[in-house]
């Protein structure tokens, strides 16, 4: 990566709980791509679990990080061979950029690309340097325009597309879902599952304050299992009542349960991760139940973007804070408390 004179402010992860704000070289734009300015960044789970547990799954950080990759800015500069998009455009940044020439990508299946660079991961050594900065450098090709320019919306394209990733591969037309956690990307599961044409969506949660997201955003009926966890046993009646349950929680007890309330041949999604359970393998067995997990996202960024730019979705109800870059580890620490906050956006502007 080529890098200017220009100096700007990072996020950066040294290792658990050490966030640093701190001034490095702006990075320039090579041939085919484009400098976006970022202006608005969403913290992610997995930011999360790098802040606290100093990784995230079997990746562990061994060198300073920039953390992020929801993020959402306007392009200021094209490289060489670039004419779109224009100075000036508002973008979402697309963080993965799959290289095209492994076994999966010549397959089209570029999300299990053998080669992939990932915004803000450790996967690989060096790390993946993230978007929580004031200026990032990305392919032309990811960074996709938002004609209505609104950067705060912008920045949620990712997590949507991988909630639309999901749903797409359990197909939930005229079905009844139930989503298994209510955080950020729960409630956008909901959106997704009302927007794919579900016929019911449940939710469930071990506190109020996420439900009362949900419900904003299209869910039928919320539970709070933690007070109430008899409340699911009806749906365990007859063999089970949902067609579709989407594991967001990333949690054992909720992975070993999901089976007894989906109908037989449903299907269970899993997308949270971290998750270690025991399931019993003879209940899906005999139900015929369709276990299956759903990982990032492909072309739905693309679809993503179209339905926040075109308003078929709105995301503004999930935003429950916005902090300046400055205060990143307040921002931080209110986005791990769930019982305060849903999504926290950082402003870079």
């Amino acid at each position: 990566m080529v890098v200017s004179t220009r100096s700007m402010q990072s996020i950066v992860l040294h290792k658990r709980l050490d966030l640093r704000i701190e001034e490095q070289a702006a990075p320039l734009p090579g041939s085919g791509e484009v400098l976006v300015r970022v202006e608005r960044g969403g913290i992610c789970g997995s930011d999360l679990h790098y802040y606290h547990r100093g990784g995230f799954g079997a990746f562990q950080i061994t060198e300073p990080m920039t953390l992020g990759h929801e993020i959402a800015g306007r392009v200021e500069a094209l490289g060489a061979g670039v004419s779109w998009p224009a100075v000036g455009t508002m973008v979402a940044v697309n963080p993965a950029s799959p290289c095209g020439q492994c076994e999966f990508c010549r397959k089209g299946r570029p999300i299990h690309c053998l080669d992939m660079r990932f915004l803000g991961s450790a996967m690989r050594t060096p790390h993946v340097q993230g978007g929580f900065s004031q200026y990032v450098v990305c392919r032309a090709e990811n960074a996709a325009p938002l004609n209505n320019g609104d950067a705060a919306a912008g920045a949620f394209a990712e997590p949507l597309a991988v909630c639309l990733h999901a749903v797409g591969e359990a197909s939930v037309y005229g079905s009844r879902v139930l989503v298994m956690g209510s955080g950020p990307i729960g409630s956008l599961l909901v959106m997704a599952a009302r927007f794919a044409g579900a016929r019911e969506i449940v939710a469930v949660d071990v506190k109020d304050e996420p439900l009362v997201y949900a419900r904003k955003v299209g869910a039928d009926r919320t539970i709070n299992i933690a007070e109430r966890p008899e409340a699911l046993e009806p749906f365990a009646a007859n063999k089970g009542y949902f067609d579709v349950i989407f594991e967001a929680a990333g949690q054992g007890s909720t992975v070993a349960s999901a089976p007894q309330y989906v109908r037989p041949r449903g299907t269970v999604m899993l997308i949270g991760q971290g998750a270690t359970a025991q399931l019993a393998v003879s209940g899906i067995v005999t139900k015929e139940i369709n276990l299956r997990g759903a990982f990032r996202f492909d072309s739905e960024f693309g679809l993503a973007v179209e339905l926040i730019d075109n308003k078929r979705v709105d995301i503004s109800p999930l935003i429950s804070d916005t902090l300046p870059a400055a205060k990143a580890k307040i921002a931080f620490d209110l986005a791990g408390d769930r019982s305060k906050s849903m999504k926290v956006q950082l402003d870079f502007a």
